[in-house]
């Protein structure tokens, strides 16, 4: 069990869904920790090229000295230190499917839902793309509370931080409907479950900022894609 002089730091950003997932974790184990706010899109402070000097991105977690980047590896070793309040399931199939949807919400989910939607020339098509993906976790949710079941877990703290309060305000920026309730009742009503819950709403960016931020994303994503083209 962790002690609580133990000294933790939280580099992130606020904007981040992978920085607002480990503090979802740290104040739902009750961890005292600092937290640094890196603009990290803009310029990479000195900290945070010495302390992920191969990623240069956030999180970057600090426990008594011993330093951690990946948002996945940050909550399971968080989950690990302080056993209070499990993340990660502790059956051990449970937990690598956990992580198996973890990475396909991260990848695949983000990796069509946002840079091929922008770069894509039919945007039906893109949509359609996307919605089947979201339709896998659709087909998840069913019948439970949480993805991690009757309490917020692992995989909620993932595909929350990142599609309802990350990816979808890039949607709504864009005039996308991407997650109707009539298409996706159950993700619906588990995001409205999320919002229940204090130590989440405590980590939601605001939404008006966090759209237009999301919309300099999708700018970005536009700038690079017409680069590559005229090369």
């Amino acid at each position: 069990m962790a002690e609580k002089e133990e000294v933790v730091k939280l580099i992130g950003s606020w904007a981040s869904p992978f920085s607002r997932r480990v503090e979802i974790g740290l104040k739902l184990k009750g961890v005292l920790y600092e937290y640094m706010d890196e603009d990290y899109l803009v310029t990479k402070s000195p900290l945070l090229l010495q302390l992920n000097p191969i990623y240069k991105k956030v999180p970057v977690f600090v426990h008594n000295g011993k330093v951690l980047p990946e948002s996945h590896l940050i909550l399971e070793y968080i989950d690990q230190t302080w056993t209070n309040n499990p993340i990660l399931p502790r059956d051990p199939y449970e937990k690598a499917m956990a992580l198996f949807w973890a990475k396909f919400v991260d990848e695949q989910v983000t990796s069509i839902g946002l840079r091929s939607l922008v770069k894509s020339e039919k945007t039906d098509v893109a949509i359609k793309e996307a919605q089947e993906l979201i339709t896998f976790l659709e087909k998840e949710i069913t019948g439970n509370e949480f993805f991690g079941g009757k309490a917020i877990g692992f995989l909620d703290m993932v595909v929350g931080s990142m599609i309802p309060f990350c990816l979808a305000r890039a949607w709504e920026g864009m005039g996308i409907d991407m997650i109707p309730e009539n298409k996706f009742p159950e993700l619906n009503r588990w995001i409205k479950n999320l919002k229940e819950i204090k130590i989440v709403r405590e980590c939601i960016p605001n939404k008006e900022k966090h759209i237009e931020h999301m919309m300099k994303i999708v700018e970005r994503i536009k700038a690079a894609s017409k680069t590559i083209c005229t090369l």
